[in-house]
């Protein structure tokens, strides 16, 4: 006689059972949305920083060269360390971004930086949030090319060159001996723009 009621109960919390697990299933199924968005955003972002950079280098790799070709006069060095020498290097971000499995969309290049945008080539995908499955991932980042010596005095290199002093080293220059020249990643450092350089 006592049985009925506990069958019952049993067949009242079968309902809430189920609502719970699909509850439950549903929170998975937006968790595993978010982080598909997640992923496809860091790898916008990845391709983006990639872009930057290798726009960023290889400027820097053309800095150094100019410098080079006006070694034997120092008035015009400073030129050089403000970025002054010709030359936009955006195909080459466009080249990092296509590796990465994105698209240049903007590249904006100023004397010692570059400002990038690319969009991935893959969309978030299917998930349960309506409208996912073709929307892409648009990411930006900047890459800042830091002069790391100082140009001389305008009176210096008259009668010889000036000694070169940068962050790590001072260079005495000697335009016979490629070699002992300072190169690229002496003259300049590249990273990726701080919030305080953005």
């Amino acid at each position: 006689m006592n049985r009925l009621p506990q069958h019952r109960d049993a067949g009242q919390a079968f309902p809430i059972y189920i609502t719970v697990v699909a509850g439950l299933l549903f929170l998975a199924l937006a968790f595993l949305a978010v982080g598909q968005a997640a992923v496809n955003r860091s790898g916008a972002q990845t391709a983006a920083d990639a872009a930057a950079l290798a726009a960023a280098q290889e400027r820097r790799d053309q800095l150094s060269d100019e410098w080079r070709a006006v070694l034997l006069d120092p008035t015009k060095w400073q030129d050089v360390f403000e970025g002054k020498a010709s030359g936009d290097d955006c195909w080459r971000a466009e080249q990092l971004a296509t590796k990465n499995d994105a698209e240049l969309q903007a590249c904006s290049p100023g004397p010692l930086k570059y400002q990038v945008t690319v969009e991935t080539n893959k969309p978030v995908g299917d998930s349960i949030v309506p409208g996912t499955e073709n929307t892409k991932s648009t990411e930006s980042a900047k890459a800042v090319i830091e002069p790391l010596c100082d140009p001389p005095s305008e009176d210096a290199g008259k009668d010889a060159l000036p000694q070169l002093i940068c962050k790590d080293r001072d260079w005495d220059l000697n335009p016979d001996d490629e070699a002992g020249l300072p190169g690229p990643d002496d003259l300049f450092d590249v990273h990726l723009a701080t919030n305080d350089e953005g």
